[in-house]
Parts: structure tokens; sequence; C-alpha cells
């Protein structure tokens, strides 16, 4: 089976090119300290030789873009930038990757009296003296609080706004070497959201993930859900596999992205459940460098199997690894988790019901969890 493929535009990033029929790359994300220089070095050239065409880092600090300099000069992996809430940082990556990626909805957090548009120029003529693309990247759970608004009862429709905004404002400004992502934890979302943008601008190149999968094989068969549903109708021309791991087995997101796309190809498209939102849905992040304590990926593997005798229930439990996805991603679970260094925030929805350390979330966890089973039975 040949994949249809969309014909976008060419998006060059580094010695791998997206868009315009080109095989779809497969990408993945470094959940090292990026300040860790070593180790970063290490996984990145583990992904590369798993077979990432594109290998993730994040800058959060100074220090951290420091980093970047020294990780380039010691891995051929073609590396994407993951800017987090300080925009200006691109100036000190940008000579040593091949791709910036940016949050609109993060870019309201520094100078937030100047204007959005400066903001994105700004990062258009860093990438361009720099010979680097960019992806715009949108997630569920950062949404720009303007578009939040306009948008409180459809979070697909503010992710599609967001990035036909931000898609206009890199072509205004003469900037068309760019693709884009509209990630969730739902699959659901994933698909419509994609399909959406798709239809408004079919020459973007999109980036297809959906984020915070979790674990396997639950974030596997999340992921194919997505994936399936999308690449078959030719829209995505980048794939992520998100899942939790811990980083001496990061490379499987490659492998298992990989596979994904050959059975696909092959017309082998894997049984899911009949859906997921009638049954437990456990939401976990990707293991990254923003994950603040790693304790985290052992507590979603523990949240996992303390829940499975709630699998017949429709209630979605998120653990979420650090503070820029955490809070908002938590929002939409009917119980969630979100890691800070020495304790966890437990979140009904989107109230807060204190912060336990990592001995004693889980059997609060469990608690809140026959609490809400309790009370969802007996409302019918």
């Amino acid at each position: 089976m040949t994949l249809r493929r969309s014909s976008t535009r060419s998006v060059a990033i580094g010695n791998v090119t997206i868009g315009n029929g080109s095989p779809v790359v497969v990408q993945s994300m470094c959940a090292t300290k990026t300040q860790d220089v070593d180790a970063t070095v290490e996984q990145a050239e583990q992904l590369r030789r798993a077979g990432a065409g594109v290998v993730r880092i994040a800058v959060d600090s100074v220090k951290d873009a420091e980093a970047v300099a020294a990780i380039r000069e010691r891995t051929t992996a073609n590396l994407s930038v993951d800017l987090q809430e300080n925009y200006r940082l691109a100036e000190r990556v940008a000579p040593h990757v091949d791709k910036i990626r940016y949050n609109p909805g993060h870019l309201y957090h520094h100078e937030r009296e100047k204007p959005v548009r400066d903001k994105v120029a700004f990062l258009v003529d860093i990438a361009g003296a720099s010979d680097c693309a960019m992806r715009v990247g949108v997630n569920s759970g950062s949404i720009d609080p303007a578009r939040a608004d306009e948008f409180s009862e459809d979070s697909v429709g503010a992710m599609v706004a967001s990035a036909l905004e931000h898609a206009e404002m890199l072509d205004a400004l003469g900037f068309t070497r760019y693709c884009v992502s509209l990630k969730d934890s739902d699959p659901a979302k994933v698909i419509e959201g994609n399909q959406r943008f798709a239809a408004e601008r079919p020459d973007v190149p999109l980036h297809l993930g959906v984020t915070e999968a979790g674990l396997p094989p639950d974030g596997i068969i999340k992921t194919r859900i997505a994936f399936e549903q999308l690449l078959t109708q030719g829209i995505g021309d980048t794939i992520r596999v998100s899942l939790t791991l811990p980083n001496a087995t990061k490379h499987e997101e490659v492998e298992i992205g990989h596979r994904i796309l050959d059975d696909i190809a092959s017309g082998r498209f894997r049984s899911v459940p009949k859906t997921l939102s009638n049954e437990l849905n456990i939401i976990s992040c990707p293991s990254c460098s923003r994950v603040e304590n790693e304790q985290f990926v052992e507590l979603a593997q523990k949240v996992q199997e303390m829940s499975r005798y709630a699998k017949d229930h429709a209630i979605t439990i998120a653990v979420m690894g650090c503070r820029v996805n955490g809070p908002g991603e938590t929002d939409d679970a009917d119980l969630g988790l979100w890691c800070a260094p020495q304790y966890v925030n437990l979140k009904k929805g989107g109230d807060g019901l204190g912060a336990f350390s990592y001995e004693e979330i889980l059997p609060r966890l469990k608690e809140e969890l026959d609490r809400l089973i309790e009370e969802r039975t007996a409302a019918g």
C-alpha cells in the first residue's frame, strides 16, 4: 500500500526534508537535562541511530542555551530546540540547531506589553539568519489566553485558530520554512484538530503527535489511533511518538514510530478499543528534560497498576511530569497529578486538592478514585 501524501510545501530541517511528498520523518526528544552535555549527546546519538530524522532538546534557561553549542559539536543528529517560556533564548541557540520550535501560548509569558507579532518577527529574523526551520507547536494545555477565552467550549477550535493565526503571521513576514503541530492527549481531538487545520491550510506540513500519550501499551494504542486516521488521509509529514519511558529505553519511541509507519504502509491496521471514552484512560506525559523528579516515571507506572480495577469506568487520570504542561493538561482530567521536585499536586478537574509527597500520593489518589466511582455509580 502506498501512502497518499498531501501536496504541502517542502521544509528542510538539516539534511532531511518534510512535506511535498517526502517520506514521513520520525523524530523524538531527549529526556536528559540539557545542561548534562554528556548524557544529552549520548541520548541524541541513541535516538539518531534508532532512526530519528530530527532530535529535539529543551532550552529553558541561559545555561541550557550555553550547553547547546557543546552538544552540537558532538552529535550529527538534526537538532530541533524546544523554546520554553523565554523566546529570546532563540538568539543564543539558533546558530547551533536546525529547527526552532515555539509554542504560541508561551509567547505571552515574557514582555507581555510587546505585541505577539513583534515576538514572532524576532524569531523569524533569528531563524532566517541561522538557516533554521521553525515549528509552530500548539498544545491544548497551553493555549494563548485570548484564544482560550474565545473558544471556551471548543478546545480544538482554540488550537486550530491559534495555529492558523501564527501560520498567517509567518507568511506575512515572508517566512515559509515552517511546519505546524496541534497536539492533545485525546487522539480524537488530535484527529479533529489536524483535519480542520489541513482543510484550511493544505500547503503547510504537519507534525503529528499525541501529547502525554502515556505508558505502553495504552500510549501506543492512542498514538496509533491518531496516526492511522490521519496518515491514511494524506495528513502528516513528520511524527513523534510521546511515551513515558525511562531514559535507557527512550529510543523505543523512534522504533515504534517506524513500526507504525510500516504497518500503515503495508495495510496492517491494529485493532483498537471500541472507544477510549467509555473506559479508564490514563494520560501521562513523555519523559523529557522538563521532568523535575525522575520518580515521575515510576509514579505513572504505579498509577496504571493501582487503577486497573477501575478499567470499566469512564474516568481519565492524568499524570504530568512538569510545570509547563502539567497544570493545564490536568484541568481536563477527572483526576490529575502534576509532579514538582519534592511533591505531587493532586487535582479533581480544575480544583486543587493539595500537595502530597511521592510516598503519600498513591493512596490519596485511590481515595479520590473510589469516591468518584461511587459518585458516578450513585448518579446512574
